[in-house]
């Protein structure tokens, strides 16, 4: 028994140093940032702004020399800057905490067109993997599950949460299609080379994908007897109140895809990755597809690609006139917290720094769906924002100082910075 009591002791000890923070109660008094450099999320700035949000709302975005009364606690950033909350579609994020514990992987369920696995409700708020998140400003993300042709839908939250139903701002946005390919590697194992092949089936792959949505866009005019979970989650792609987000790179497989889906009466289409989208930016902008481009900071795939082509993409696509987000899917999900960094670095690309932002703030929430509570300060709009020490897509000085997500006070302490700040004690004090 004693050794019982002691094991639960321990254990009441232990567990408290593994969960996140408790999350911030609702926001009760007015709020006042003062004096801070606004980006906007439109590409517009305010060099000295007066901020002001009740209820989780933003109440006046402005001018500081304004001649409004200031209210409730009033946050004095001069010299620092405020941003929307940065916004990260297509993560698995909560989904997966240790790849090498498959009891904490629950991003690839089996099957291969399995619409209906949901991913909100394995979503694990209290991950220290998405708490991790904060300190860099991401606070919003798309969370998706992967694996298989149609790997399930996703949907979208906020990263401070009791659980998966209080993190929830979009629930079931949309389905995530991996369009077929049509090079496959080389098998070393079979006693192929490990260069490119043509894939031999892709028409039958892609046939496969197709005979899939026209059954169920039939079961949706039916009346079935018994209900079929995977025909019965993809009702939203007909009526437009779901997205599909289908992955494709090649110049090929994006033309297929698109021509494809429209001619199934799939309404609200997204690309995601796109790599060689900017050799066919006519026929995209034509049909009207968002881009999501996937991470910069990447090696060219191909021999004959430009050697910074994963870094210039983006621009690429922008100076087309596309609309575009920025996206690192194919990135470990802890490489997510670098997602400002990314755009950051394009204007090391000839980028306007404010149109840079916009591809993780308001562009991101316009393609996910989410831009009439998300992704820019606007009056009526969510307070979800942060103040940064300096400009925040550089990691020098992305250094932050509060962050409020629907206007709640969030914590920034995280499992590294604890570490951090164990470590610097201990060096400090010798």
């Amino acid at each position: 028994m004693k050794k019982i009591i002691f094991l639960l002791v321990a254990i009441g000890v232990y567990l408290p140093s593994l969960a996140q923070q408790t999350p911030a109660s609702n926001q009760t008094e007015a709020i006042t940032i003062e004096g801070a450099t606004a980006h906007l999320g439109n590409g517009e700035v305010i060099e000295s702004s007066l901020i002001m949000f009740e209820d989780g709302k933003l109440t006046f975005v402005g001018d500081s020399k304004m001649k409004i009364a200031r209210k409730g606690t009033i946050i004095n950033a001069e010299g620092k800057h405020v941003y929307p909350g940065f916004i990260a579609p297509g993560k698995s994020l909560g989904l997966v905490e240790v790849d090498a514990v498959r009891a904490s992987d629950d991003q690839d369920e089996i099957g291969d067109l399995i619409p209906h696995v949901r991913s909100l409700v394995a979503y694990n708020a209290e991950s220290k993997v998405v708490e991790s998140m904060r300190p860099n400003g991401v606070l919003i993300s798309q969370i998706a599950p992967v694996g298989g042709r149609i790997s399930g839908t996703s949907s979208i939250v906020q990263f401070d949460a009791w659980n998966w139903e209080d993190a929830a701002i979009k629930v079931d946005d949309g389905i995530h299609l991996h369009w077929p390919n049509t090079f496959r590697r080389g098998r070393p194992w079979m006693g192929e080379d490990r260069g490119y092949k043509p894939n031999e089936k892709y028409a039958e792959e892609i046939d496969e994908v197709v005979a899939f949505i026209k059954n169920s866009f039939a079961y949706g005019k039916s009346s079935p007897n018994e209900v079929n979970p995977a025909f019965a989650a993809m009702q939203g792609l007909f009526d437009g109140s779901q997205k599909l987000y289908v992955y494709a790179d090649g110049e090929k497989e994006i033309i297929d895809a698109i021509n494809t889906l429209k001619a199934n009466k799939i309404k609200d289409i997204v690309l995601v990755g796109g790599y060689h989208a900017y050799k066919i930016t006519d026929f995209i902008k034509k049909n009207n597809i968002p881009v999501l481009v996937q991470y910069t900071h990447n090696l060219p795939v191909y021999d004959d690609d430009d050697y910074d082509l994963p870094y210039k993409l983006p621009k690429l696509l922008v100076d087309a006139g596309l609309m575009v987000g920025l996206q690192n899917s194919d990135a470990e999900n802890f490489q997510t917290r670098n997602l400002p960094f990314y755009a950051g670095q394009l204007g090391q690309q000839g980028m306007n720094k404010e149109t840079a932002l916009q591809l993780i703030t308001g562009n991101n929430a316009k393609i996910l769906g989410i831009d009439d509570s998300y992704g820019t300060l606007e009056v009526g709009k969510s307070a979800t924002l942060f103040i940064s020490e300096g400009d925040a897509l550089d990691m020098r000085t992305n250094q932050l100082t509060h962050a409020f997500i629907d206007g709640r006070n969030i914590s920034l302490e995280t499992h590294q910075t604890e570490l951090w700040k164990r470590y610097m004690g201990k060096y400090e004090g010798k």
